[in-house]
């Protein structure tokens, strides 16, 4: 393992919003901030736009480090390395109150760091990131819980924390799975190495098979200099998306999508078994979050194929967000 190198294991931040005019009306609400707008809050992050796809529902867009996803009444922020994901908070509540919408959710969830020494304020610790989302979080968001679900490998653990206005809300009918994967196989890895040309992004999608994991989806796709990758792809209302750190000694690579509880199961077996495959890592952690019990059972489904076993498993429920799900899978034999 090396001393210190670059964190794949991003920090995601989601916010919600409501405003007295519904916003989605007329399809806008947040995605009426303009670009500079968005710019000065990823610059408090300290990171930027490189490439940026929308649709009639949301816009996407990949960054420097991960993804920004803007919808009518929600926002949601990615970011890897050593950024402050934390600062956006505050100006993203007051940019959303000058757009007359108001903040009713939010929640914030990690993997373990790889390299927990290089994080800076306030992502130091899991207790320094909590007290500094309370400071920056309105009074009205008072049902709060912040939680570190633990695995039988020490390190991996997801760290959840969670804030809501009111506990008692429409059920979501939406989920979200994120998925990180560590020690990928080297010849995998190998291929998220940049090559001359602009296209690079492209190729690293055509040539690893990522363009049929979701193949309806509308892809935007970036390759970094000399390595790594990233791309957000949109499928109607929905969102998918990956990033890629192959560096050997710290390689990692992660997975999210969102979905829908009456989507056919195994469309959701058959995804993450694609994705996951791409990699073919040793070690996946899996955390589904959603008001339904069905989609976290077809995990193990996904994984079990691929020759990864379910070493542990742990449920959690947080107020208005639902249940959150974190399971991990090794490999039973690497080759």
């Amino acid at each position: 393992m090396a001393v210190s190198g670059f964190e794949g294991f991003e920090k995601r931040l989601e916010l919600n919003f409501y405003g007295d005019d519904d916003p989605t009306m007329d399809n806008m609400g947040l995605r009426l901030l303009d670009f500079d707008s968005l710019e000065q809050v990823l610059h408090a992050v300290q990171c930027t736009v490189v490439s940026a796809v929308g649709n009639h529902f949301f816009d996407a867009y990949v960054l420097s480090e991960s993804s920004l996803f803007v919808y009518p009444t929600k926002i949601i922020i990615k970011t890897c390395g050593t950024t402050q994901l934390l600062k956006s908070i505050r100006p993203l509540i007051h940019l959303a109150n000058d757009l007359g919408l108001t903040v009713c959710g939010c929640r914030y969830t990690r993997g373990t760091f790889i390299f927990p020494k290089s994080q800076p304020f306030p992502h130091t610790n899991f207790k320094e990131e909590v007290i500094y989302i309370e400071q920056h979080l309105p009074n009205t968001l008072c049902y709060r819980k912040a939680s570190v679900m633990p695995s039988k490998h020490p390190s991996y653990s997801w760290h959840v924390f969670t804030a809501s206005d009111q506990t008692q809300t429409i059920p979501d009918l939406t989920f979200t799975v994120e998925v990180c994967m560590t020690e990928l196989d080297r010849v995998q890895a190998r291929k998220f190495f940049k090559k001359p040309g602009d296209s690079a992004g492209k190729e690293m999608t055509e040539l690893t098979g990522i363009d049929t994991i979701n193949p309806g989806a509308i892809i935007c796709d970036f390759a970094f200099d000399p390595c790594g990758y990233s791309m957000n792809g949109i499928d109607g209302d929905r969102y998918s998306t990956i990033h890629v750190t192959p560096e050997d000694g710290y390689s990692y690579a992660s997975f999210e999508r969102v979905g829908c509880v009456y989507d056919d199961q195994d469309d959701i077996v058959q995804t993450l078994k694609k994705a996951v495959q791409v990699f073919k890592p040793a070690t996946v952690s899996v955390s589904t979050t959603s008001h339904s019990h069905e989609v976290w059972t077809r995990v193990a489904h996904a994984m079990e194929p691929l020759g990864l076993k379910c070493r542990s498993c742990v449920m959690d429920e947080f107020p208005a967000a639902g249940t959150v799900v974190f399971q991990t899978f090794t490999a039973a034999r690497r080759k």
